[in-house]
């Protein structure tokens, strides 16, 4: 059966994309490819205004998985064995605690929510699983951050165009790493109504069996002054250690 060439330059680009969470230039595409920079060049505007692939526009424009391509792939990891594994027992966390529960992965220099679990009454919330947020003010994404490797995570942090949503938002990278330092030191993050004025949400990594944070839960909920929430850091921080031994990782979390 004869292949259509120019669909399986399509899937090399993407497979190759794929692997490069810091992003990867045009130029690097063709080398790595050995592919005439006109031909890769139609191929990834078209995978771009697709929303398959997404462009970072700096000086030379750099190449990430976009997030048509994560909500495809969303589909997909429904029916993986990970999600069977964490389902129940984020629903179980989620009645346990009387919150919404979040599982999230990294989109660059962003946050894809993958998994929502409510509660019997659950409050309203803007995020739905495909929902993309800003990682520096989620968190999902300071958790995932804390936890990423330093190369990966300079990359992510030259990138980031901070924008403020409140009057909390983290502003700048300085306070950013001051914040991913924090995390690191108690093992959960906030997002202390950063994105919303109204939403108070506390987060903690999740890792894999290679040892890499794959992700991250969070809780959320309506700010309460009254509420100890770094009481519940301290439990959402043992339920993804617990995930984290789930899916096969014997690392200390």
């Amino acid at each position: 059966m004869k292949l259509n060439r120019t669909t399986l330059r399509t899937v090399e680009i993407l497979k190759l994309v794929s692997k490069k969470p810091d992003g990867i230039t045009l130029d690097e595409i063709c080398a790595k490819l050995d592919m005439p920079k006109t031909s890769a060049y139609d191929i990834v505007t078209t995978l771009v205004q697709t929303g398959m692939i997404h462009v970072a526009r700096e000086q030379k424009q750099r190449y990430t998985i976009g997030l048509t391509a994560y909500r495809i792939g969303i589909n997909y990891t429904n029916n993986l064995d990970f999600i069977s594994t964490i389902d129940p027992v984020l629903k179980a966390f989620s009645r346990e605690v009387g919150k919404t529960v979040f599982f999230g992965i990294r989109s660059d220099d962003s946050i894809v929510y993958i998994c929502k679990f409510e509660p019997e009454n659950p409050i309203i919330t803007t995020a739905t699983v495909g929902t993309k947020n800003p990682i520096y003010c989620t968190s999902l994404g300071k958790a995932i951050m804390a936890y990423t490797e330093d190369e990966d995570r300079d990359g992510v942090l030259s990138r980031i165009s901070f924008k403020k949503h409140t009057d909390r938002t983290i502003c700048t990278r300085e306070e950013f790493e001051r914040e991913l330092k924090s995390v690191r030191e108690k093992g959960y993050a906030f997002d202390a109504r950063e994105l919303e004025e109204h939403m108070e949400c506390v987060g903690a990594p999740v890792f894999g069996q290679d040892g890499n944070v794959m992700g991250a839960i969070s809780v959320s909920s309506l700010y309460k002054p009254t509420e100890d929430y770094d009481a519940l850091g301290r439990l959402v921080s043992d339920k993804g250690a617990q995930l984290s031994r789930l899916l096969g990782y014997i690392g200390h979390v």
